[in-house]
């Protein structure tokens, strides 16, 4: 390599700048290596680093906490790596040194980028070699949950049961960030206990069953027998009425109760309508909880769409024992029901002697209500082929030739299901061990299967993936491709494919990934990983303003989840571009969407629930602007350009924001909307040290500004001419100017290689739990040159990303 600037002009700052931060480096350098690690910086990045970053990253500057001189060329060190990573993309992308200051040539920078890339990714590679990509990855709460549910043949709540997992930068399923105390593996075992009661007390006992039908006499009562606290619903003329009335649990009908804790099938017979509003529909919400004030917590299990045209409605919900039906309509701009002055005076109910329908208050109106115990994962036959194959039942009870045999066979079997590989016979002695004694015991097979098994599904082998360094043999692709489409266990076609050494061959590898992604269970997929790169899971976490936004109400915010899961299925079942991110043809909007949003002029059906409707490339279309994103990305009052900005960067254009200095003081934008936040932000981008940063975060974060936080179009930040006004411009990091939203997707629409870049390490860090490393940016690239003639479609991306080297190695 040529060494950069080998004759430099005669300049005597520039000669004495640079004897005097030579020998300063040296000095630190040597005291530091003393200590820390023999490693020397190559003397020609030294003498680059020297000549144009030194000056203010010393110890004695150190401008945004970085001090090169002292830090330590100890490739091995995590932090350390981390940071000459950091030296080497701000050098990369243009942003050091400071354009303010003096620049390299080109030829310079060049080189020195050549080098240091090379050091640093056979760096990189070493490590990888040594340790592997990922390092000790467990199962997150969920996969656990769907692992053991598919496991065993039942499905029961369990992930509540497990701490809450860590989510690294992006997603649960990063290495890095779990964690696996003591307290994880008593829960573990706790959830392990449930899921096997449930299973054996099912194989051995069968299905309880219950069945009952509500008419409008059992689900209400008569007005002149309650009082003003009744909050049930209203029998006319033989159907039911749940009414908008403004009272806590609403809708209740206690005789709903369930015995026990299950699935069940909710069935409600011809569900109409009353005062629809001008979308032609009364929304309204299906919740299961205790209906109790000393248990408030209610659980909606889905969302109702009801017209004037009679409609059955059928839902399956988990109901814990005790927990009733409630249904209320939902929308916040109801007209609510209160109760009348005079009939509170003589303690009457709220609809004593009054016509509601005729006042104009909506309503769910019905005719009945049926509940049915289902089993939404098979009946005990199929529990019992999962965990009993090849038994025979004599009168509900298994019948043994050997016992011994049949007991090792099936702890055999159920071993290399639930570590998802073949078992050694050293491995498999202590779960047989158990099994057989607990069998000398109780005489009972259940019991002894139950013991077995308990021990197994606490086996590392089974909570985390056992995966040597270097290539992934095949029953680890296998896993890898499972957990990635189903979060569970590969089935008995993919552990075929293992058995057989066929994984490793690309086109076999491609077909069984399309024929998981096909499957129903895939569904886990579009929910898991859209909830964690999107932070979906979060949209919950804050509530806005029910003053300020009486219009965002329970069916709001679900439909704005349906909305942005349709639509990126939809991506993936098309292969679109990831240009859709920001600039799509297509919505997917039912009829409170399409009011919400103000989009007057779409053709959404009322009762028809989310469609696919032609949107033009406007300000609403693509990902981004989607209502659940701008709520997660607002805390339920007011917006930041900085949250958004973050979020936009981090999640869909890939760029790395760094948290600010201690230092910097938060901004609290003025929740009367009076003052800018653009204003507000001017000290901060004043500050040299907080500019860098919001050269990036403050375009896509103003763009965003149109939106309030909960996702409607403004001009203003409060009322028209009493608020300050919306100023949605500004010039992107490359230096595009654009006046609002719509000017900023164009320009990232054509800069579409950057989103598929974001996106292939996003997949890449979800599918393998490990983040991107600097040794996967060469197989990133890869995976853009694959996929640019498919237009960066997602589904070319996935593809890319589960064929490349990165996923099949550890």
């Amino acid at each position: 390599m040529v060494s950069p600037r080998p004759h430099f002009p005669f300049n005597t700052r520039h000669w004495f700048r640079r004897i005097c931060l030579l020998l300063a480096v040296g000095t630190v350098f040597s005291h530091t290596r003393a200590f820390a690690n023999p490693i020397e910086i190559p003397e020609t990045l030294d003498d680059v680093l020297a000549f144009y970053c030194y000056d203010c990253h010393d110890d004695s500057i150190s401008k945004g906490g970085l001090d090169l001189t002292s830090t330590p060329f100890d490739l091995g060190d995590k932090q350390l790596f981390s940071d000459w990573i950091h030296v080497f993309d701000r050098i990369k992308k243009g942003e050091m040194p400071p354009h303010d200051e003096e620049q390299p040539t080109t030829q310079e920078r060049e080189d020195f980028l050549a080098e240091l890339n090379a050091i640093l990714l056979e760096a990189d590679q070493k490590q990888v070699a040594e340790k592997g990509r990922v390092h000790g990855r467990r199962l997150t709460r969920i996969e656990y949950e769907h692992t053991l549910q598919d496991l065993l043949g039942i499905k029961i709540p369990l992930s509540n049961l497990l701490p809450a997992d860590e989510s690294g930068k992006d997603f649960e399923t990063i290495a890095d960030a779990q964690r696996l105390s003591h307290f994880h593996l008593s829960q573990y075992l706790e959830a392990a206990d449930q899921a096997l009661e449930e299973a054996m007390n099912r194989a051995s006992r069968g299905e309880q069953q219950f069945y009952r039908k509500f008419n409008a006499k059992q689900l209400t009562a008569e007005s002149r027998s309650v009082g003003q606290n009744y909050r049930g619903p209203q029998a006319i003329n033989g159907r039911i009425y749940s009414w908008a009335r403004a009272i806590s649990f609403n809708g209740n009908m206690a005789a709903t109760r369930v015995p026990a804790s299950g699935w069940y099938r909710i069935t409600v017979k011809n569900v109409q309508g009353v005062n629809p509003g001008p979308d032609g529909a009364v929304w309204a919400t299906l919740k299961i909880g205790s209906g109790r004030s000393n248990e408030p917590i209610q659980f909606v299990a889905d969302i109702i769409e009801a017209t004037g045209d009679p409609k059955d409605f059928v839902c399956d919900a988990w109901m814990q024992a005790g927990h009733l039906v409630e249904i209320q309509p939902a929308e916040g701009t109801n007209k609510l029901v209160r109760i009348d002055p005079e009939a509170r005076k003589k303690d009457l109910h709220f609809y004593h002697g009054r016509n509601l329908e005729q006042e104009g208050y909506a309503a769910i109106a019905f005719d009945s209500l049926t509940l049915q115990r289902v089993y939404p994962a098979g009946t005990r036959n199929k529990i019992r082929n999962r965990l009993l194959p090849g038994i025979q039942f004599s009168g509900g009870k298994p019948v043994l030739q050997n016992p011994d045999r049949e007991i090792k066979r099936l702890i055999t079997r159920f071993a290399y299901q639930a570590f998802r590989r073949p078992v050694s016979s050293s491995q498999l002695t202590p779960y047989l061990e158990l099994a057989l004694a607990r069998y000398d015991e109780t005489n009972d097979l259940f019991e002894a299967l139950r013991e077995g098994y308990r021990a197994i599904l606490c086996s590392p082998r089974f909570l985390t993936f056992v995966e040597p360094p270097g290539q992934l043999d095949d029953y680890a692709i296998a896993s890898r491709l499972s957990y990635l489409f189903w979060s569970s266990l590969p089935d008995q076609t993919l552990m075929k494919k293992a058995a057989e050494g066929k994984l490793r061959n690309q086109q076999v590898l491609l077909n069984q990934a399309n024929r998981l992604l096909a499957h129903p269970k895939s569904e886990r997929f579009f929910v898991n990983f859209t909830d964690q790169w999107l932070q979906l899971n979060q949209i919950g976490f804050t509530s806005p303003d029910p003053r300020r936004f009486r219009q965002f109400d329970p069916v709001l915010q679900e439909s704005m989840v349906r909305e942005t899961r349709a639509f990126v299925r939809e991506l993936f079942d098309k292969d679109l571009s990831v240009r859709n991110f920001v600039q799509s043809d297509f919505s997917f909007l039912n009829t409170r969407l399409k009011t919400h949003y103000q989009m007057d002029d779409a053709t959404v059906k009322a009762g028809y629930g989310l469609q696919k409707i032609p949107s033009g490339e406007n300000a609403r279309s693509g990902l981004i602007t989607q209502g659940s994103i701008l709520k997660i990305t607002a805390d339920g009052s007011v917006t930041s350009p900085v949250i958004r900005g973050v979020w936009i960067g981090e999640r869909i254009l890939g760029r790395h924001i760094p948290p600010p200095p201690a230092n910097v003081p938060a901004i609290e934008p003025d929740i009367r909307g009076a003052i800018s936040i653009r204003d507000q932000l001017e000290k901060h981008r004043a500050d040299k040290s907080c500019a860098a940063c919001h050269l990036k975060i403050d375009p896509p974060g103003f763009a965003l500004e149109s939106y309030d936080p909960v996702g409607r179009w403004r001009e203003f930040y409060g009322k028209a001419n009493r608020s300050a006004k919306i100023d949605p411009s500004g010039i992107t990091l490359d230096g595009q100017q654009f006046e609002d939203i719509r000017e900023w997707k164009a320009h990232f629409a054509k800069q579409h290689e950057i989103l598929a870049r974001a996106f292939a390490g996003n997949l890449l860090a979800y599918s393998t739990g490990a983040d991107v490393r600097f040794s996967d940016r060469p197989v990133i690239e890869d995976i853009l040159k694959t996929t640019k003639k498919d237009d960066y479609g997602v589904l070319s991306l996935l593809q890319a990303v589960i064929t490349s080297d990165s996923f099949l190695k550890k």
